[in-house]
């Protein structure tokens, strides 16, 4: 199992899943964790994608497994291309098949952010396990 990872280590409200990182990986040694730009790479990294991101608007870690979804902007330059029109416009042209993101609240403790994360991830490892 990868799971790609996102965040901006300069804006604190969105560095969470940065911050998480280094104790996921202890904590998952079988898991592949990558941290890559949200607007680069995506379409390398397979047909069914498992997203570490920030959220807005959350109160609690989540999963969105429905690319529908994301809600997405009007698109006025490459700085408005985000992650959620990439992975849109990836869904639409047959890139990847699916995605679900891991949803972290941009205000949420480390520790309260890494207790939900884990759960999460061991939901996600268990369901690959069993097919579903």
């Amino acid at each position: 199992m990868k799971i790609l990872v996102f965040g901006n280590s300069l804006v604190k409200d969105d560095s969470i899943p940065l911050r998480l990182l280094p104790r996921l990986e202890i904590k998952f040694p079988n898991i592949e964790f990558k941290e890559i730009d949200p607007t680069e790479e995506l379409s390398e990294q397979g047909k069914h994608l498992i997203i570490l991101d920030s959220v807005g608007e959350i109160e609690r870690v989540m999963i969105l497994d429905s690319i529908e979804q994301l809600h997405t902007n009007k698109i006025y330059s490459m700085h408005d291309f985000d992650l959620a029109y990439n992975l849109k416009l990836l869904k639409k042209i047959g890139q990847i098949n699916s995605v679900k993101i891991i949803g972290v609240p941009m205000q949420i403790t480390d520790d309260d952010a890494l207790n939900q994360v884990q759960s999460i991830i061991r939901k996600c490892a268990a369901q690959l396990m069993h097919g579903s």
